[in-house]
Protein backbone atom coordinates (compact mmCIF):
# COMPACT_ATOMS: atom_id res chain seq x y z
CA UNK A 1 0.00 0.00 0.00
CA UNK A 2 1.07 3.61 -0.55
CA UNK A 3 -1.59 5.67 0.62
CA UNK A 4 -0.79 9.37 1.99
CA UNK A 5 -3.31 11.47 3.99
CA UNK A 6 -2.97 14.68 5.11
CA UNK A 7 -5.67 16.65 6.99
CA UNK A 8 -5.40 20.09 8.10
CA UNK A 9 -1.61 21.04 7.84
CA UNK A 10 0.15 24.29 8.71
CA UNK A 11 3.67 24.68 8.47
CA UNK A 12 5.47 27.77 8.85
CA UNK A 13 9.21 29.17 7.90
CA UNK A 14 11.14 31.48 10.44
CA UNK A 15 7.79 32.19 12.05
CA UNK A 16 5.62 32.58 8.71
CA UNK A 17 2.91 30.10 8.04
CA UNK A 18 2.88 28.88 4.51
CA UNK A 19 0.30 25.95 4.78
CA UNK A 20 -2.85 26.90 6.29
CA UNK A 21 -4.97 23.73 7.00
CA UNK A 22 -3.76 21.92 4.20
CA UNK A 23 -6.32 18.63 3.08
CA UNK A 24 -4.69 16.08 0.16
CA UNK A 25 -4.90 12.56 0.02
CA UNK A 26 -3.51 10.54 -2.49
CA UNK A 27 -4.66 6.39 -2.62
CA UNK A 28 -2.39 3.65 -3.59
CA UNK A 29 -1.83 3.20 -7.35
CA UNK A 30 -2.49 7.08 -8.07
CA UNK A 31 -0.61 9.53 -9.35
CA UNK A 32 -1.94 13.18 -8.46
CA UNK A 33 -0.23 16.70 -10.45
CA UNK A 34 0.25 19.80 -7.55
CA UNK A 35 -0.21 23.15 -9.21
CA UNK A 36 -0.08 26.41 -8.41
CA UNK A 37 1.64 29.73 -8.48
CA UNK A 38 5.15 30.34 -7.40
CA UNK A 39 5.19 30.96 -3.03
CA UNK A 40 2.00 29.60 -2.58
CA UNK A 41 3.16 26.34 -0.21
CA UNK A 42 3.79 23.58 -2.85
CA UNK A 43 7.60 23.00 -2.10
CA UNK A 44 6.90 23.66 1.60
CA UNK A 45 4.36 20.68 1.07
CA UNK A 46 6.91 18.82 0.23
CA UNK A 47 9.68 19.49 2.67
CA UNK A 48 7.23 19.69 5.33
CA UNK A 49 6.37 15.48 4.28
CA UNK A 50 9.81 14.53 4.04
CA UNK A 51 11.29 16.14 7.48
CA UNK A 52 13.25 19.47 6.53
CA UNK A 53 14.58 20.62 9.88
CA UNK A 54 13.54 24.17 8.69
CA UNK A 55 10.13 23.91 8.50
CA UNK A 56 7.82 23.80 11.64
CA UNK A 57 4.81 21.86 11.39
CA UNK A 58 2.12 24.02 13.81
CA UNK A 59 -0.98 21.51 13.45
CA UNK A 60 -2.31 19.15 11.39
CA UNK A 61 -1.82 15.13 10.58
CA UNK A 62 0.02 13.10 7.50
CA UNK A 63 0.22 9.50 7.21
CA UNK A 64 1.65 6.86 4.85
CA UNK A 65 -0.38 3.78 5.38
CA UNK A 66 -1.77 4.56 8.49
CA UNK A 67 1.64 5.69 10.28
CA UNK A 68 2.01 8.92 11.63
CA UNK A 69 5.05 10.60 9.45
CA UNK A 70 5.81 13.43 11.95
CA UNK A 71 6.96 10.92 14.55
CA UNK A 72 9.41 9.99 12.45
CA UNK A 73 12.89 11.32 11.80
CA UNK A 74 13.76 11.83 8.12
CA UNK A 75 15.63 8.19 7.62
CA UNK A 76 12.70 6.17 8.90
CA UNK A 77 10.57 8.34 6.63
CA UNK A 78 12.71 7.16 3.89
CA UNK A 79 12.95 3.66 4.95
CA UNK A 80 9.16 4.00 5.01
CA UNK A 81 8.91 4.04 1.42
CA UNK A 82 8.61 8.26 1.04
CA UNK A 83 10.99 9.02 -1.52
CA UNK A 84 11.51 13.27 -2.56
CA UNK A 85 13.34 14.02 -6.08
CA UNK A 86 14.40 17.53 -5.55
CA UNK A 87 14.56 20.35 -7.86
CA UNK A 88 17.86 21.48 -7.07
CA UNK A 89 20.14 17.82 -6.30
CA UNK A 90 23.12 18.68 -3.91
CA UNK A 91 25.93 17.74 -4.99
CA UNK A 92 28.05 15.12 -2.56
CA UNK A 93 32.17 14.91 -3.94
CA UNK A 94 34.08 11.74 -2.87
CA UNK A 95 31.07 9.74 -3.69
CA UNK A 96 30.13 7.58 -6.60
CA UNK A 97 26.91 7.28 -7.84
CA UNK A 98 27.23 3.49 -7.59
CA UNK A 99 28.12 3.63 -3.85
CA UNK A 100 25.96 6.12 -2.86
CA UNK A 101 22.70 4.05 -4.92
CA UNK A 102 23.74 1.05 -3.59
CA UNK A 103 23.81 2.15 0.83
CA UNK A 104 20.38 3.37 -0.01
CA UNK A 105 19.59 0.52 -1.57
CA UNK A 106 20.26 -1.85 1.44
CA UNK A 107 18.18 0.69 3.76
CA UNK A 108 15.37 1.05 1.67
CA UNK A 109 12.33 -0.45 1.78
CA UNK A 110 13.13 -3.59 -0.92
CA UNK A 111 16.49 -4.25 -0.70
CA UNK A 112 18.27 -6.34 -2.45
CA UNK A 113 19.05 -9.70 -2.76
CA UNK A 114 23.01 -9.21 -3.49
CA UNK A 115 25.51 -7.43 -4.66
CA UNK A 116 25.69 -9.35 -7.88
CA UNK A 117 21.57 -8.81 -8.37
CA UNK A 118 21.74 -5.07 -7.21
CA UNK A 119 24.40 -4.32 -9.85
CA UNK A 120 22.09 -6.22 -12.50
CA UNK A 121 19.56 -4.38 -11.64
CA UNK A 122 21.29 -0.99 -11.57
CA UNK A 123 22.72 -1.46 -14.99
CA UNK A 124 19.18 -2.60 -16.56
CA UNK A 125 17.63 1.04 -15.38
CA UNK A 126 20.64 3.05 -16.50
CA UNK A 127 19.98 1.63 -19.66
CA UNK A 128 16.56 2.37 -19.86
CA UNK A 129 17.35 6.48 -18.92
CA UNK A 130 20.09 6.49 -21.31
CA UNK A 131 22.73 6.50 -18.82
CA UNK A 132 26.78 5.37 -19.91
CA UNK A 133 27.60 2.73 -17.58
CA UNK A 134 30.58 4.88 -16.70
CA UNK A 135 27.96 7.33 -14.80
CA UNK A 136 28.07 4.89 -12.16
CA UNK A 137 31.44 5.91 -10.96
CA UNK A 138 31.04 9.88 -11.09
CA UNK A 139 30.52 11.17 -7.94
CA UNK A 140 27.15 12.11 -7.05
CA UNK A 141 25.77 14.90 -9.15
CA UNK A 142 29.35 16.33 -9.17
CA UNK A 143 29.53 18.53 -12.30
CA UNK A 144 27.02 16.97 -13.25
CA UNK A 145 24.11 19.18 -15.88
CA UNK A 146 20.96 19.84 -14.95
CA UNK A 147 19.57 17.21 -16.98
CA UNK A 148 21.91 14.69 -15.48
CA UNK A 149 20.82 15.58 -12.45
CA UNK A 150 17.27 14.84 -12.84
CA UNK A 151 17.91 11.69 -14.31
CA UNK A 152 19.87 10.44 -11.41
CA UNK A 153 16.94 11.62 -9.08
CA UNK A 154 15.34 9.06 -11.75
CA UNK A 155 18.01 6.56 -11.11
CA UNK A 156 17.31 6.64 -7.20
CA UNK A 157 13.78 6.15 -8.09
CA UNK A 158 13.84 2.92 -9.83
CA UNK A 159 16.46 1.45 -7.71
CA UNK A 160 15.06 2.12 -4.55
CA UNK A 161 11.73 1.41 -5.71
CA UNK A 162 9.59 3.70 -2.86
CA UNK A 163 6.12 3.34 -2.15
CA UNK A 164 5.38 7.24 -2.19
CA UNK A 165 7.44 9.64 -4.05
CA UNK A 166 6.98 13.49 -4.10
CA UNK A 167 8.84 15.35 -7.34
CA UNK A 168 9.39 18.72 -6.46
CA UNK A 169 9.24 20.51 -10.02
CA UNK A 170 11.69 17.18 -11.45
CA UNK A 171 10.70 18.91 -14.82
CA UNK A 172 11.94 22.37 -14.47
CA UNK A 173 14.26 23.32 -16.97
CA UNK A 174 14.75 19.94 -18.73
CA UNK A 175 14.33 19.52 -22.66
CA UNK A 176 12.07 17.23 -24.76
CA UNK A 177 14.45 14.69 -24.52
CA UNK A 178 15.29 14.74 -20.84
CA UNK A 179 11.74 15.62 -20.17
CA UNK A 180 10.69 12.11 -21.68
CA UNK A 181 13.12 9.93 -19.88
CA UNK A 182 11.74 11.68 -16.65
CA UNK A 183 8.18 11.10 -17.67
CA UNK A 184 9.04 7.02 -18.72
CA UNK A 185 10.85 6.72 -15.39
CA UNK A 186 7.73 7.48 -13.22
CA UNK A 187 5.58 5.68 -15.52
CA UNK A 188 7.74 2.74 -14.93
CA UNK A 189 6.46 2.92 -11.32
CA UNK A 190 3.58 3.63 -11.87
CA UNK A 191 0.72 0.36 -10.63
CA UNK A 192 -0.53 -0.86 -7.16
CA UNK A 193 1.78 -0.28 -4.24
CA UNK A 194 3.16 3.32 -5.84
CA UNK A 195 1.68 6.05 -5.64
CA UNK A 196 3.14 10.29 -6.38
CA UNK A 197 2.01 13.55 -6.38
CA UNK A 198 4.13 15.71 -9.34
CA UNK A 199 4.49 19.39 -8.36
CA UNK A 200 4.90 21.03 -11.40
CA UNK A 201 4.28 24.43 -13.49
CA UNK A 202 3.97 22.81 -16.65
CA UNK A 203 1.14 21.27 -18.60
CA UNK A 204 4.51 19.16 -20.65
CA UNK A 205 5.19 16.78 -18.00
CA UNK A 206 1.45 15.78 -17.21
CA UNK A 207 0.94 15.08 -21.09
CA UNK A 208 3.47 12.55 -20.66
CA UNK A 209 2.45 11.35 -17.14
CA UNK A 210 -1.19 11.81 -17.10
CA UNK A 211 -2.23 12.35 -13.30
CA UNK A 212 -5.40 10.68 -12.23
CA UNK A 213 -6.27 13.79 -10.49
CA UNK A 214 -5.22 17.05 -10.02
CA UNK A 215 -4.99 19.98 -7.53
CA UNK A 216 -4.61 23.51 -7.41
CA UNK A 217 -3.02 25.10 -4.46
CA UNK A 218 -3.12 28.54 -3.38
CA UNK A 219 -2.59 30.47 -0.22
CA UNK A 220 -1.25 27.46 1.83
CA UNK A 221 -4.51 25.20 0.54
CA UNK A 222 -6.19 23.00 -2.25
CA UNK A 223 -8.20 25.91 -3.67
CA UNK A 224 -9.69 23.22 -6.09
CA UNK A 225 -9.62 19.61 -6.77
CA UNK A 226 -10.68 17.59 -10.52
CA UNK A 227 -9.62 15.79 -13.49
CA UNK A 228 -7.25 17.18 -16.71
CA UNK A 229 -9.57 19.75 -17.69
CA UNK A 230 -8.17 21.98 -14.60
CA UNK A 231 -4.47 21.71 -16.24
CA UNK A 232 -6.53 23.14 -19.55
CA UNK A 233 -7.76 25.81 -17.85
CA UNK A 234 -4.46 27.10 -16.18
CA UNK A 235 -3.58 26.87 -19.77
CA UNK A 236 -6.17 29.13 -21.18
CA UNK A 237 -7.00 31.76 -18.69
CA UNK A 238 -4.40 31.58 -15.60
CA UNK A 239 -4.32 31.59 -12.49
CA UNK A 240 -6.35 35.06 -12.37
CA UNK A 241 -8.37 33.26 -14.77
CA UNK A 242 -8.67 30.08 -13.05
CA UNK A 243 -10.26 32.17 -10.20
CA UNK A 244 -12.71 34.03 -12.22
CA UNK A 245 -13.99 30.91 -13.16
CA UNK A 246 -13.98 29.54 -9.75
CA UNK A 247 -15.68 32.44 -8.63
CA UNK A 248 -18.33 32.45 -10.82
CA UNK A 249 -19.22 28.61 -10.60
CA UNK A 250 -19.14 29.11 -6.20
CA UNK A 251 -21.36 32.67 -7.20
Amino acid sequence: MSFLDVRGLRVAIDSKTILDGLDISVPDGQIHALMGPNGHGKSTLAAALMGHPRYSVLSGTATLDGEDLFRLPVNERARKGLFLAFQYPVEIPGVTVAKFLKRAADLSLRPPESATAFLKELRSNMEFLGIETAFANRYLNDGFSGGEKKRMEILQLLTLKPSFGLFDETDSGLDVDALKIVAAGIERMRGKGFAALLITHYRRLLDLVSPDKVHIMEKGRIAASGGFDLVETLEREGYEGFRRVKEAVHA
